[in-house]
């Protein structure tokens, strides 16, 4: 998986980068079939203290790519959340592959059936 990490007002320190690069390669093993990913950190001193630091994520896939993206006093805490929230698409784009595989395996049965009546 490619990576782009891109910051704005944030100074990008190692630990910083340690933890997305741990947070994607979750993400990795989840969904084998991500192309790519572009991470951007931003820090706003004109907003309220509670929404300062952002983090956005866009996660290429085949198909709609996946984009999640989150606002908070820590910068931690947005990354985690915008993980999280990307888990979840993740996890909804799998439940509806697996239900139109099931929904055609149940379709060849039905089929089967009324063939060999």
């Amino acid at each position: 998986m490619k990576l782009i990490l891109s910051t704005h007002n944030v100074t990008l320190t190692k630990a910083i980068e340690d933890h997305i690069v741990a947070k994607l390669d979750k993400l990795d093993h989840m969904d084998q079939h991500i192309v790519n990913s572009r991470v951007t950190l931003e820090h706003d001193h004109t907003r309220v203290p509670d929404k300062q630091f952002s983090c956005s994520i866009r996660i290429g896939v085949r198909g709609p790519d996946l984009f999640a993206e989150d606002r908070e006093n820590d910068l931690y805490a947005a990354i985690d959340l915008v993980v999280k929230k990307i888990e979840q698409q993740i996890r909804k784009r799998h439940n509806k592959r697996k239900a139109v595989k099931h929904k055609d395996g149940v379709k060849l049965k039905r089929a089967r059936r009324e063939s060999e009546a």
